[in-house]
């Protein structure tokens, strides 16, 4: 019985011996095939790194705002009587807005009109008189007392049925109306926002690292509604803001078309003097990482197997500024250098490619998309 078991494991120990043997071939071939295994290209396009004097240039996001810009209000409290203006048309300074009731004022200065005259009547019999020597000198200066007041009550008046007249206060394009005939207005309330347009400010942000090389009429491009418009630096604010570290900065641009208005965002890039040399790439070339950006350099890749192959090395890069639809390479790069431009999330260090270039990303400095 013994020889038997032992006979028994014996068999089992051979015939599972043999089975590990198998298997061991079997791993061993699969692992040796996928060593040599080389994935199918993928098809990209590429442009040659080439180097160009890049503009050093400050960009920051900026805010259109008015010269002149108020919402014009009532003075005097009253009923509106005359609407003398439309909306959103241009107006000169000086022009009829709104005009409130002033009926009991003209009246009132009738009154002090009328009572002005006699006053100046009765002056000028006391002036005789008193040339004559037949009144006192108290009476004749109280006289003249009289005609001053005569005439400083007629200016009270009129000052206020001046104040009922709303006038633009300076040249500029009007708003939405927010006043109706026969409404009562109190004093203060809003009756058409007036803006100056031509020429109109930009304020901007700019780091304080930045601001020494900022000067009053330094050039300022900006871009906005898919035009870029040229203005110069008019003020550098005093004082840095402690929240941001950054200094406010306004330029001036003219805007005879009217393109710009009051708080629409705007582009803004200045020009800072001499530029830098710099390697240019299509901004789709950089593969954007929290660890580092990087490119891939087409180049010849040998395999495991020793044949070389058209494949990519990862490279990391030092990026500078943007500027249209390319970015600056400040290290990483060597001019002349072959480097992927699109289809770069699908690659991986080493990996083989097919340049394919009938189709070429954008790569231009200044773009003019089609919708804009």
């Amino acid at each position: 019985m013994a020889k038997k078991m032992i006979l028994m494991l014996l068999v089992m120990a051979v015939f599972i011996a043999a089975i590990g043997a198998v298997k061991y071939r079997q791993i061993k071939g699969g692992m040796a095939a996928q060593a040599s295994f080389q994935p199918p290209p993928e098809t990209v396009t590429t442009t040659v790194a080439r180097q160009a004097e890049w503009p050093a240039t400050v960009s920051a996001i900026g805010t259109v705002t008015a010269v002149q810009g108020v919402t014009v209000s009532a003075d005097s409290p009253g009923i509106v009587a005359t609407i003398g203006f439309e909306s959103g048309r241009a107006v000169r300074k000086g022009d009829l807005l709104v005009k409130l009731d002033t009926r009991q004022e003209e009246a009132q200065l009738a009154a002090a009109e009328s009572q002005r005259d006699l006053a100046r009547l009765g002056h000028d019999r006391m002036r005789g008189l008193r040339e004559s020597g037949v009144i006192a000198v108290a009476d004749y200066d109280r006289a003249a007392a009289e005609l001053k007041q005569g005439d400083a009550k007629v200016g009270e008046i009129r000052a206020t049925i001046a104040r009922k007249t709303i006038r633009a206060p300076f040249s500029g394009v009007l708003g939405l109306r927010q006043v109706n005939l026969g409404q009562y207005l109190a004093p203060g309330a809003p009756v058409v926002p007036l803006q100056a347009l031509d020429p109109i400010y930009v304020d901007f942000a700019v780091p304080q690292q930045q601001v020494g090389n900022l000067r009053p009429g330094a050039t300022v491009r900006l871009t906005g509604e898919g035009k870029e418009t040229t203005g110069r630096i008019t003020a550098v604010d005093a004082v840095v803001d402690p929240a941001t570290r950054n200094f406010q900065v306004q330029a001036t641009f003219a805007n005879p078309d009217g393109r710009l208005r009051p708080g629409m965002f705007a582009e803004t890039r200045i020009a800072l003097g001499a530029g830098q040399t710099v390697l240019v790439l299509p901004a789709t070339a950089v593969s954007y990482a929290p660890y580092g950006d990087s490119v891939f350099v087409v180049e010849n890749v040998k395999g495991p197997d020793g044949k070389t192959f058209r494949g990519v090395r990862q490279q990391f890069v030092k990026l500078g500024g943007s500027r249209g639809d390319q970015v600056a390479v400040l290290s990483g790069l060597k001019p002349g250098e072959e480097i992927v431009t699109s289809g770069v999330f699908k690659l991986r260090n080493g990996a083989a490619v097919q340049v394919n270039n009938r189709i070429q990303p954008a790569n231009s400095a200044t773009p003019k998309p089609e919708d804009s």
